[in-house]
């Protein structure tokens, strides 16, 4: 955390585990979102952006699928 100190104790999540919870969310969130913005590059005829945009979303979809795969091996005590 910015503060430098450890407020799992708060949440009942220690910190490097609520920030593994958070980037898989922000990767999924990022997959969806991008999703629009290939549709509306996409319905503009530009296929340059839609491909750089597809590249992106299949970035997001990789870092959640490693985040997901990293919770759940320590979800399992692994």
């Amino acid at each position: 955390m910015a503060t430098g100190t450890e407020t799992g104790h708060v949440t009942g999540t220690r910190d490097k585990d609520c920030n593994l919870i958070w980037y898989v969310e922000a990767c999924l969130e990022n997959a969806l979102r991008l999703e629009t913005s290939i549709q509306d590059a996409g319905r503009a005829g530009d296929a340059e952006v839609a491909d750089l945009f597809r590249k992106a979303q299949a970035d997001s979809r990789k870092g959640a699928g490693l985040g997901k795969a990293l919770l759940r091996s320590r979800l399992d005590g692994g």
